[in-house]
C-alpha cells in the first residue's frame, strides 16, 4: 500500500491523495511505473515521496543520456565485466523474489559505474536495457531502436551470466546504532549501499533498536561500516 506523504492512508478527506494521471503528465509513465516498484517491499506500506520520484526521473534521463557515451566496442569492457555479470544475477534473482526495489537500486549503482568510466560498450548498454525493460518499457524500447539493435526489445532473450564471474570476496561489516557497534554481518565486498542498509535493518540485534524510533540518518562507508543514527 502506498501512503500519503504524511505517512497516513490516502483519503480525499485528508487531502493527501496522489492522482496518477498528474504524475504521468509531469514525469512520464515510465517514471511512475519505476517509482511504484522502487518505493519499497511489496509486502510493506510505504509513504509517497515526491523527491524520490524525481530521483527516478533523473535515473531515466541518465539512462537515455548513455547514448552520448556509447561506443562500438563488442562485449563487456574488462573494467566492468564482473560488475555486469553480478548485475544480471542480482536483477534476475530479485525479480524472482519480487524484490524490485533492490533490483532497481542495483541498476542505479551500475549506471554510476558507466559514467565513472566515461563510456559504455554497445553490449553493456544492450544488457542494461534488457534488464531495465520490465521496469521502464517505453524508454528502453526507444533507446533500443535508436541504437539500431535488431527486433523489438520485448522479443529478446533475457541476459545470461557466468557464475564464476560474479564471485566477490566476503567481508564482515560492523553495524552501529548511534556510533556503538551492535552487530556484524557477512556481505560481499562492494555490496551496494541500498542492499547493505536494508539487510542491516532486518538483523535481530538491530531491529529492536531502530523500530519505532526516528531514523535521523543512515551512514554507509563502503566495505567499512553502517551506522544508524536514531532518537
Amino acid at each position: 500500500m502506498i501512503l500519503g506523504e504524511n505517512g497516513e492512508k490516502m483519503s480525499k478527506s485528508r487531502g493527501n491523495v496522489i492522482n496518477p494521471d498528474d504524475i504521468i503528465n509531469e514525469f512520464g509513465a515510465d517514471t511512475m511505473r519505476l517509482y511504484e516498484m522502487f518505493i519499497g517491499d511489496f509486502e510493506k506500506a510505504a509513504p509517497w515521496s515526491t523527491s524520490s520520484i524525481k530521483g527516478c526521473k533523473r535515473f531515466l534521463d541518465r539512462t537515455y543520456a548513455l547514448l552520448e557515451i556509447v561506443n562500438e566496442t563488442k562485449g563487456y569492457s574488462p573494467e566492468l565485466e564482473a560488475s555486469m555479470h553480478r548485475l544480471i544475477k542480482k536483477v534476475s534473482d530479485d525479480i524472482e523474489a519480487l524484490k524490485c526495489n533492490t533490483a532497481i537500486a542495483a541498476m542505479m549503482a551500475m549506471i554510476n559505474e558507466f559514467y565513472a568510466k566515461g563510456s559504455v560498450t554497445k553490449d553493456e548498454l544492450k544488457t542494461f536495457l534488457l534488464l531495465l525493460n520490465p521496469f521502464a518499457p517505453h524508454i528502453t524500447e526507444e533507446i533500443w531502436q535508436t541504437c539500431g539493435f535488431k527486433g523489438m526489445i520485448t522479443d529478446q532473450s533475457w541476459p545470461s551470466y557466468d557464475e564464476s564471474k560474479t564471485q566477490l570476496n566476503e567481508i564482515e561489516l560492523p553495524i552501529q546504532v548511534n556510533g556503538k557497534v551492535r552487530a556484524t554481518m557477512k556481505v560481499n565486498k562492494g555490496i551496494h549501499a541500498f542492499e547493505a542498509i536494508e539487510m542491516a535493518k532486518k538483523l535481530g540485534n538491530i531491529q529492536p533498536l531502530i523500530v519505532g524510533k526516528q531514523l535521523v540518518k543512515e551512514i554507509y562507508i563502503p566495505d567499512k561500516i553502517i551506522n544508524f543514527v536514531v532518537k
